[in-house]
């Protein structure tokens, strides 16, 4: 990858790894929903270009540089918010939602930074499938191996 696009990459993975500390990390349990509300303010804000911080600001560079789209964003907070009141899942469809909100956007996140290669002949739409796909794989191989833990 570019210099560029590392650096992209680097700030979205950045803003994930904050939103999923909202509700993993060591002030989790002191997290109410209303600070989920905010961040997600804070997160349009940084679409309309005006960062809170560094961090925000080199994923504003990012969203200035990338066709990234907001809702992607948006649905990761919606998954952290359904950690704050869920644990169990009645059936697949319910788990497979989850997936998409906390890891199969990080897969939506990443095409527009990571590129399509020009002489692919896959469309589009396929590679978008599939890197959801491998987001929601990769959350289920988490919550797989900590099944013994937990």
């Amino acid at each position: 990858m570019t210099l560029e696009r590392r650096r992209a990459t680097w700030a979205i993975y950045v803003w994930c790894r904050r939103t999923d500390e909202l509700v993993d990390g060591p002030n989790a349990s002191r997290i109410a929903p209303t600070a989920l509300d905010r961040w997600e303010a804070r997160l349009e804000d940084l679409f309309q270009g005006r960062p809170f911080d560094m961090m925000d600001a080199a994923l504003a560079d990012t969203v200035a540089k990338f066709p990234v789209d907001i809702q992607p964003f948006k649905d990761m907070i919606e998954g952290m918010r359904m950690d704050l009141t869920k644990s169990r899942y009645k059936n697949f469809d319910e788990l497979y939602l989850y997936c998409y909100y906390v890891a199969g956007t990080v897969g939506l996140l990443s095409v527009p930074v990571m590129g399509i290669a020009p002489e692919s002949q896959a469309p589009t739409e396929s590679v978008y499938n599939a890197a959801l796909a491998l987001g929601i794989a990769n959350q289920l191989t988490n919550i797989l191996r900590d099944v013994g833990e937990e």
